[in-house]
């Protein structure tokens, strides 16, 4: 009987994660792939008319080509997020103030999180790119309940006002969407299939 032999394959090509956010390391590091981080400097501001989609997937795209700048011959992933509820965009609080704000507008209603996602081959500059959304139903919150929550996590950097992987889970009622990592900030299932297309098999 012949012995199988176990193929193992070598990714030769770079990866680069176009992000500082510690969580979207986290979720790529899952994956048990190198890679490379690069902290893309673009100003985030929504256009005048822009949909959320189309927001999150220019972001993304900048993202991408930004870090690509100083990584020519490499594999660029850029995510960008916007959380969106009645047609309004709802971005990084910054603040307290803004924050409990924020929180008492979505309370007891569905936030809709637009991640997108794009794999960018600065060698050959081809551009794979897509959206995919997540539906977050929030609890009827108390006043008193965001202030607790607020003051124990503090997500001023985060669309939507919350963690969902950490204490801001207690904030919701149920989520809906395909890939729950696209909540956190990176689409796993749809970045695996990107990565095969360029060759990039994961397991």
């Amino acid at each position: 009987m012949q012995k199988e032999t176990l193929k193992i394959q070598k990714i030769t090509q770079k990866i680069v994660l176009g992000s500082s956010s510690i969580y979207r390391q986290e979720l790529l590091q899952r994956l048990q792939i190198p890679f490379e981080t690069g902290s893309p400097q673009i100003d985030e501001s929504a256009l005048p008319n822009e949909t959320p989609e189309k927001t999150a997937l220019r972001l993304a795209e900048a993202k991408a080509r930004f870090v690509a700048k100083k990584n020519t011959r490499a594999l660029i992933i850029g995510s960008d997020q916007v959380a969106v509820l009645n047609g309004i965009h709802l971005g990084k609080p910054l603040t307290h103030s803004n924050a409990f704000k924020q929180l008492q507008f979505i309370r007891g209603k569905e936030v809709t999180f637009c991640t997108a996602l794009c794999l960018l081959n600065s060698h050959t500059d081809r551009l794979q790119a897509r959206v995919v959304p997540y539906h977050v139903k929030f609890r009827q919150l108390s006043d008193q309940q965001i202030e607790n929550y607020l003051n124990k996590e503090q997500p001023y950097h985060c669309a939507g006002s919350a963690k969902s992987e950490g204490l801001g889970i207690a904030l919701i009622e149920r989520m809906n969407g395909d890939d729950p990592n696209a909540l956190i900030g990176l689409p796993l299932i749809a970045l695996i299939e990107m990565l095969g297309n360029e060759g990039v098999r994961v397991i």
